[in-house]
């Protein structure tokens, strides 16, 4: 895994195994752009939609062994993501460090809370019985839900919260965990005028 920084707090790594190439670009100070290429289309939905509802700006361009199963891909992806943004985030002066979002999509709603807080951790409630087990846009099963989210909080190096309130098309339900992840990240990384420093009464995160 090669993971690079350029000017201001972007971030691009490639990682390459036997089983897929991933090229990850992101700008946590964007404007919500994506350029996104997974070989899995209703994967390429979600970040786009990660993009936009971050404002982050963000490129995946991936391919894999998706002749056997997606899963390999999609969660080196999410490793990926996860790395890139913890090297974007630097070392974290500044920044607000905790965002909240409930966000609804039809009759799903799900609510994220994220602590930038150097402590991987996820929790992870409220799917209703059998997501796991669905198969969405033909490709992405329903318990990938979860394994995106795992991969990005132990990579970032963050904590997540993720509760599904209410749901009951699998694809909504994806779709509003992603978007509530999106924009609790958005809060989380932006800067606050009034913090100098760490937000950390330890001096670091």
């Amino acid at each position: 895994m090669t993971v690079e920084t350029t000017t201001g707090r972007t971030a691009r790594l490639e990682r390459v195994t036997s089983e897929s190439s991933v090229v990850v670009e992101l700008d946590l100070d964007g404007t919500g752009q994506s350029n996104i290429s997974t070989s899995v289309p209703f994967y390429d939905h979600m970040l786009t939609a990660l993009a936009k509802h971050s404002l982050m700006d963000l490129t995946v361009q991936a391919t894999g062994d998706t002749h056997i199963d997606v899963h390999h891909t999609v969660e080196d992806i999410a490793i990926s993501i996860g790395e890139a943004l913890r090297t974007a985030l630097g070392n974290k002066a500044g920044i607000r460090r905790f965002g909240e979002a409930t966000v609804p999509l039809d009759e799903a709603l799900a609510n994220a809370v994220v602590d930038i807080s150097g402590r991987p951790y996820l929790v992870h409630t409220g799917e209703p019985a059998g997501q796991e087990y669905h198969l969405i846009g033909g490709h992405f099963t329903g318990s990938l839900t979860r394994h995106v989210f795992e991969a990005i909080t132990l990579h970032a190096q963050i904590c997540l919260h993720m509760t599904v309130l209410g749901g009951r098309d699998p694809h909504h339900i994806v779709e509003a965990q992603f978007k509530a992840f999106a924009r609790a990240l958005r809060a989380a990384v932006e800067s606050d005028p009034r913090v100098e420093g760490i937000p950390s009464t330890k001096g670091a995160l």
